[in-house]
Order: structure tokens, then sequence, then C-alpha cells
């Protein structure tokens, strides 16, 4: 156990000078790292507990995810007959059900058909038995279609999970510094900013469900006759989003979508100098685009965000190469953050903030300074307990755990994590850990020489039986950080994270480093005593 090899013994050396040195960028400041080559910009990011930020914490409309699924089943169902070339009337939604009636002997057919728009609910260990529509035949030629609460749920899971895939590119397109997201319960977002603290372009960003499509303006009746109620049934009224706001019928169906978009960049018209949003379609939404301006020349069009229209502009002629450009009065500022909105894409249903804290910087600066009290109050402690415990080797378990903790420190940093104050308790953990491992190999080299044996033997003897007892408990305390990571949120994953990394650099070092340094000590001296 003693012996090492100049490679083994190389190797050791270099895997914990590289792994401490991945920590030296936390020492410098920030322009200067920035100045340093990509690969060497790694370091700690301070979470919002210690530096300050913004705290809101978003819930997922559920009454309009479950309105979209109804909405949904409506055009399967409406899109289903008429490819089967069924004839009906009275399709619509009514309550939590959509109905459709159909004549007798149609019934069997359409019951037939619209039973293939249910598709079978998986769960995490399979199919769950539960099937995402239930077709009923009420009698009389009306059949119903129901959306269990199980789908609705599934659906609303699915929300959540996509809202927080597009919060994450908003965020981040605002330049912000490692941003936490994260699924809180069953329709709930949890987003934290360190370091940002006035939250309010936050707010208005993530406040957006960003829902864009481009529709054309229903000539056939002016607004003046919709206000009055006189609406086409296949066109709706919207008003502008510039005041005072005004009206426009549009129609429901939509030419291009949003989803169709694949880029969106804030600039300057050349001719006029205000601020525009640029952007290009994907190959469908061009091919889909150049054929509505190409069949509607000379007729307006309406661009339209969140249920308001931002610009209605008239079709000079077909617009084939798949881009263009929108524009609406908007301040540079406007056209910054709607580039932003259409680049991440739109949220599946839309968000309420229902808490919102903002942590100032001072409140972070006291947790730090107590924080680094701690650390240093407790690594004194330990420093001296072990140098009055166990003399000289109490200082080879003094080295290891200071190079246990840088390593810690240059795992993190190449991690890019956020270090949190649970995660500074991990790492005050780690270090307690880390001595308990050398004390246990101390003692039994200690019960080895009361046993006779000889300095070099008992020392050899104390490395190798201490090693199971070491394994096991540290493989314990890392099945307790893994399901407190799995399982926790926020803080608690912050201190599963550092206890993790801290308990797999304690078997590295105490069965490396503290060996080798022990071995090398031992070629030395060759000791005919242990100072122990």
């Amino acid at each position: 156990m003693l012996y090492f090899t100049r490679w083994k013994a190389l190797a050791v050396i270099l895997t914990a000078l590289v792994v401490c040195l991945c920590a030296v960028p936390n020492f410098f400041p920030e322009a200067t790292v920035k100045t340093w080559p990509k690969w060497a910009q790694r370091h700690l990011v301070l979470g919002l507990d210690l530096q300050g930020g913004s705290h809101i914490l978003l819930e997922v409309d559920a009454n309009s995810v479950k309105k979209d699924k109804l909405d949904q089943v409506r055009d399967d169902v409406r899109r289903t007959l008429r490819d089967a070339r069924l004839g009906y009337t009275g399709l619509g939604v009514k309550g939590d059900n959509v109905e459709v009636r159909v004549k007798e002997q149609d019934l069997p057919t359409a019951l037939s058909k619209l039973r293939e728009l249910s598709q079978p609910l998986s769960g995490l260990l399979g199919s769950t038995g539960q099937r995402s529509v239930e077709v009923s035949d009420v009698g009389g030629g009306l059949i119903r279609l129901s959306v269990p609460q199980a789908a609705i749920t599934e659906r609303l899971r699915q929300a959540v999970e996509q809202s927080i895939q597009i919060i994450e590119k908003r965020v981040n397109e605002l330049g912000t510094v490692e941003p936490l997201i994260q699924r809180q319960g069953l329709d709930r977002v949890l987003v934290q900013v360190p370091g940002l603290q006035d939250p309010t372009r936050l707010k208005e960003i993530l406040g957006k469900t960003a829902k864009m499509d481009f529709r054309m303006v229903d000539s056939s009746v002016s607004p003046e006759q919709a206000l009055q109620g006189r609406v086409p049934p296949d066109s709706e009224l919207l008003r502008g989003v510039e005041p005072p706001h005004v009206p426009y019928v549009v129609k429901k169906q939509v030419l291009v979508s949003g989803g169709d978009l694949t880029d969106a960049q804030p600039g300057f018209d050349q001719r006029t100098g205000q601020p525009i949003v640029s952007f290009r379609f994907n190959t469908s939404g061009a091919r889909k685009f150049a054929i509505a301006t190409t069949e509607n020349v000379k007729q307006p069009f309406a661009i339209i965000l969140d249920n308001e229209v931002i610009s209605a502009p008239v079709i000079q002629e077909p617009i084939t190469g798949g881009s263009g450009q929108i524009s609406g009065n908007f301040t540079v500022q406007q056209a910054n953050d709607l580039a932003i909105l259409l680049r991440a894409g739109a949220l599946p249903a839309p968000l309420t903030i229902i808490e919102e804290r903002t942590v100032g910087p001072g409140l972070g600066q006291d947790s730090i300074a107590a924080g680094e009290l701690a650390s240093y109050v407790g690594s004194v402690l330990v420093i001296v307990f072990m140098t009055l415990t166990y003399r000289l080797f109490g200082l080879f378990a003094n080295i290891a755990v200071a190079i246990n903790v840088a390593m810690i420190f240059g795992i993190l940093s190449l991690l890019n994590a956020t270090l949190t104050l649970p995660g500074i308790a991990g790492i005050v953990l780690t270090v307690g850990i880390a001595v308990d491992s050398n004390v246990l190999i101390y003692e039994r080299i200690r019960e080895e020489l009361r046993g006779g044996r000889n300095a070099i033997s008992a020392i050899d003897a104390g490395f190798s039986r201490a090693l199971a007892t070491i394994m096991d408990s540290n493989i314990t305390t890392f099945i307790a950080a893994a399901v407190l990571f799995y399982i926790g949120t926020g803080p608690v994953r912050g201190f599963a994270v550092t206890l993790g990394i801290g308990i797999i650099t304690t078997v590295f070092t105490a069965f490396t480093v503290t060996r080798l340094i022990v071995a090398t000590w031992v070629r030395w001296k060759r000791p005919q005593t242990v100072p122990i």
C-alpha cells in the first residue's frame, strides 16, 4: 500500500494540481478573467443568497392549458370528419367536453374515426391505462369527447417543461449571469437571477406569452360595424397594441404562426430610421408566407402578438424570400425585447407572477462574512485538533484536507456551479468528513502498533485495513447526497452538489494524497517509531 511507482506518484500530483488550478480564476477580477482564453474563464458563480438578486415564482395558467387542449380536440374533430367526408353540425366546446352531431347513418363511421384521436397516456412506469380522449355516443347522433383529468395534468406538465426551456432562453438573452430556473410543484416555475437588483425588465420579458401569428384583415366588415356586434363567424375583433388601440377585424385562420420563425433581430428602417424587428422564416414558413402574400396582393394583413395587432401593412407584392420586418413605432428597447421574445419562442400558456423578492447585496455580503467566519473557525479548530492529537501525521492530514478543499472549489469552478450558503455548509461538512477518514486511518495504525507490528508494517496495515470502513461510510453519505440532489430543489440541491463532490475528493485525497505524503516520508526517514 505504501509503494508508489514514479508514474503513479506523478499522476496523483498532476491530478491534484490541475484540479486545484481550476479554482485560480476565482481569485482574479472578472474583467481580468475575461481577457484569458475561453477554456480558462470558468469560475464559481455566487448564488442569490450571497450576491443578492431577483427571485420570481411563476405559475402556469392551468385554465388556459385546459382551454387549449379542448380547442385542439375540437380542431382535430373538425379535421377528422372533413377528411372522412362526414357531415356534422353543432361542433363546439361545451363545458369540459367537445360535442358534435352527425347523421344517424354516419354515426358508426364517425365514432370509429374519432376514437383514433384517443391515445394511451404513459407515466413513469409505462402505460397508465387511461387515454387522452374519451369518446362516447350520447344518443340522437350526438358524440361527446371528454378530456380526462389525467390528460389535462399531463398537458400541464408538458407546458411547464416547455415554459422552463423558453424562460431560460429569454433570461439568457438578457445577458444575466447563471440564472437558476427550475420547476416547483406541478404548475410553478422558480426563476432566480443573481446580481439583478431591478427585475422590472425581467418581469416584462417573462410576463409576455409572445404568441405571434400572421393573419389577413377581414375587409368585408368595418371595425365600427364589428364594435356593434356584427363580427363574421370566421373572424374576430382585436385591438392595436399602441394607443389609441385602433380596432381591427381579423380572420381567425392563421396564415403563418410564430413557430415558423427561425430568427428575429432588432434593427433600423433605412428609410425612416425608426427601430424595427427583422425576422426570417424556416422553409415551411417561407413557403406558406409566399403563398399567402401572392394570393392577397393589395390586401392588408395583421401581425398579431398575444392577441394584439402590432401592425397591419398592405401587401404590395409577393414576399418570397422568407423574411420581412415588423414596424410599429417601437423604441430601441421595445424592438430589442420583441426580438428576444420571438427568438425564444411563445410560451405554451400565460404565466402569472405569484411571488417576487429582491435580495440586496448587503444581505448577501453578511451571508458571505458569516460563512467565511464559520469556515475559518472550523478549519482552525480542525487543524489544532489534528496537530495536537496526531502530531506529524496530523500535519500530513491538514495538508491533505487543504488540497481536498482546493479540489472542491476547482471542480465547482470547472462546472461553472452556483455557490450558495448551503453549498458553503456542504464544504464545511466535507472538511469534517475528510478529517474523519484520516482519523480512521491513524487510529488503525495505532492499533497495529499496539498489536506489536513495526513502524512501516503498522503504517501499511493501517491504510490497507481502514479502506473498507472509509469506503462504506463515504458511500452511504454519497447515497444520501444523491437522494437530496434528486428530490430536493434550490438550496438543498446546492448543498447536495458540494457534499457529493466533497466525498469524491475526500476518498481521492485520503487514499492517494495522504498515502503519497506518508510514503514519501517513510522512504526518506525509514522510521523505527511512528510519531502518532
